[in-house]
């Protein structure tokens, strides 16, 4: 079922509804002034009828007071004599209701409806006691009116509320789905424009609307907002997929290096050890000292890959989402070690450690082993790209967060580089080939500075330096010692 029908369906039920309660409050509004008023009739006559009683020469007659009395008709029948008294009109008519058994009298009082020869009578009937000599007796009396015309009336008002109502639901379906067509016309376009882009490959096209911005007009906006995020999904996404083959070819060209020289030293220690001692141009010595630098590559070569697929396995790790324990960590402390264990890397440059002391007393949430890998490959690198000069290990305080600094003169980098260094496989033109490194190490550092709500920031000029400033957020309620 297409919108249009539904949304007609609906409106029309809803006014069936409302059709419905309407003509039900009509009906019953007329219906109680049509009876109301002839209920309170028979009541009071049914009073006065019982006052009126006339007894003459033994014929007993029931008498209706007043002017009101005319045209209602009333009889009543004594039990114990088995005696039934009429009203004058009655006898005339020779009509007679049906008399309720007396031990059932009581349980139907009241208004009841019934018909004589095809002709509708509203009837009141209660139980009464008949004055007699030595007691009294008793009796039921009924009076009754005619509501032949009364129920014509209500009849014909039932007639026509019933036909006006179906009419007017004709109608209203009628011209409620010509509107809803008319009102859903411009969902076409959408659909035909959404269809085309579809089919296409052109992200940039969008639906043309001139209309009203009323609730189809928010949605064809919407519908164009949601293409423009698109198309920038889908060029993001042709970026990711750029950096991947090129993630994949970096990888395999930094593990393709150490794997040939692997194979060579391998195969060079194969064709030494095969040949026969009287076949060999080389000494035992000369053999022995060639084994050993062939073995001491093969080692360093193995340890750069156990380095790489390290790295590799924590941006994958990284990469899927997954995240560390973390906790309350001392900073002096932890600083204090990093700034040990700094002075025993390989390094030229001079290591300097400023005042760590005013970290006393301040914590940070996170995890400790991550934190101490983050900073040595900070610190790694300044050594690495300082070939002379100094390293500075020191940190500073802002609002509430602690910024590490390590700032180096080595080498610095141009303006333009500092955007990609964070990039998984990426070294600065002046680096590649001279310093070793595979251009992970950053990449580690600013998922491990991201995973503790951190920032970082870089100051360099080429030639003179570069200096990283680690923001971590501190904690202000450090746990008791």
């Amino acid at each position: 079922m297409s919108i249009r029908l539904r949304l007609t369906a609906w409106y029309s039920g809803i006014l069936a509804v409302m059709l419905l309660a309407l003509s039900a409050a009509i009906y019953g509004f007329v219906y109680i002034n049509t009876y109301g008023d002839l209920k309170e009739r028979l009541k009071e006559q049914s009073n006065k009828v019982v006052l009126g009683q006339a007894w003459s020469d033994g014929n007993l007659k029931l008498v209706l007071g007043g002017p009101e009395g005319q045209n209602l008709f009333a009889q009543m029948y004594i039990y114990d004599i088995e005696r039934l008294i009429s009203s004058i009109n009655m006898e005339s008519i020779q009509l007679e209701f049906k008399i309720p058994a007396q031990d059932a009298v009581k349980n139907q009082q009241g208004f009841i409806k019934a018909n004589y020869e095809g002709n509708p009578f509203l009837i009141y009937q209660i139980s009464i006691d008949v004055a007699a000599t030595g007691g009294t007796l008793p009796a039921v009396l009924q009076v009754a009116a005619y509501t032949g015309e009364q129920d014509r009336l209500m009849l014909n008002l039932k007639n026509i509320l019933l036909v006006g109502s179906f009419a007017t639901l004709i109608a209203a379906f009628t011209f409620g789905l010509f509107l809803a067509r008319k009102a859903m016309s411009p969902i076409d376009k959408v659909i035909e424009a959404a269809n085309g882009i579809q089919t296409g490959t052109d992200l940039s096209s969008r639906i043309v609307y001139d209309g009203p911005q009323d609730e189809i007009g928010r949605l064809i906006q919407t519908v164009n907002s949601m293409l423009g995020r698109m198309e920038g999904f889908y060029k993001e996404l042709e970026d990711s997929y750029a950096t991947q083959r090129r993630f994949v070819s970096d990888a395999s060209h930094e593990l393709r290096t150490p794997l040939t020289t692997i194979r060579g030293n391998i195969d060079l220690l194969q064709k030494i050890w095969e040949l026969e001692p009287d076949e060999s141009r080389m000494t035992e010595a000369e053999i022995r000292q060639l084994s050993i630098e062939s073995v001491k590559d093969i080692a360093d070569e193995s340890k750069r890959m156990s380095r790489l697929v390290a790295d590799m396995l924590s941006l994958a790790r990284a990469d899927t989402g997954r995240t560390f324990d973390i906790e309350p960590v001392a900073l002096e402390p932890m600083m204090t070690e990093v700034a040990r264990r700094a002075s025993f890397l390989p390094r030229q440059a001079e290591w300097s450690v400023g005042d760590l002391s005013q970290l006393n007393g301040k914590y940070i949430v996170g995890n400790k082993d991550y934190l101490q890998q983050m900073m040595f490959i900070f610190i790694d690198n300044a050594f690495k790209y300082t070939p002379e000069g100094k390293v500075t290990l020191d940190a500073v305080f802002y609002q509430n967060q602690v910024g590490i600094r390590i700032a180096d003169t080595g080498i610095g980098m141009d303006k333009d580089e500092v955007p990609h260094i964070f990039d998984r496989f990426y070294r600065a033109d002046e680096s590649r080939g001279i310093t070793e490194g595979i251009g992970l190490g950053l990449s580690i550092a600013k998922w491990i500075i991201d995973e503790h709500g951190g920032s970082v920031e870089v100051v360099t000029r080429q030639g003179e330096g570069t200096t990283f400033v680690i923001w971590l957020p501190l904690l202000f309620a450090p746990p008791l010692e």
